[in-house]
């Protein structure tokens, strides 16, 4: 993956931008930092009714996209079918990095093996027999925009973040 261009995101209610539009931008680094140290997620998906749902996964930052596994009857599992797009989250708010993308189903019993070796390094225990048995399924969730939120950095507004990925 080609590193994501960072930008200022639209944001028409604060006027007091500072006239270098790269100043105070987070680097590509900060995000993944922290895409690969959170330990829970925030997924958002969307019913297909339209309502939203909200709801914790595990996952990891691999092979340049956000993965994690759900069973095939859960809320996620049925929402990802009738839409094509989610939203992932870090666990730390006052460091937030929130990814939008299209998550796709991995079907590929050996990428499952590649997969549970890097989850199960992260989390411990064994996923791939709980897979395997619960007909589970695995997703790849390839960005297409991320956002970072600095609490902490000394002027907040300016470090907000928007990165774009280009598709090669």
């Amino acid at each position: 993956m080609n590193e994501p261009t960072p930008s200022r995101p639209y944001w028409p209610d604060y006027a007091a931008m500072p006239k270098d539009p790269s100043e105070g931008l987070k680097p590509w680094s900060w995000a993944l930092e922290r895409l690969e140290k959170s330990h829970n997620y925030w997924i958002a998906t969307t019913r297909p009714g339209g309502r939203p749902h909200l709801m914790l996964v595990w996952g990891v930052w691999w092979e340049d996209a956000f993965w994690f596994s759900t069973g095939p009857n859960t809320r996620k599992a049925k929402n990802i079918a009738a839409h094509t797009f989610c939203s992932i989250g870090t666990e730390q708010a006052d460091e937030a990095v929130i990814l939008e993308g299209v998550p796709y189903e991995i079907k590929d019993r050996a990428v499952w093996k590649r997969f549970a070796v890097i989850y199960n390094k992260k989390y411990g225990g064994d996923v791939e027999p709980m897979l395997t048995a619960s007909g589970g399924s695995v997703y790849r969730v390839e960005p297409q925009t991320a956002f970072g939120q600095d609490e902490h950095a000394p002027n907040f507004a300016e470090s907000v973040t928007r990165w774009r990925f280009s598709k090669l």
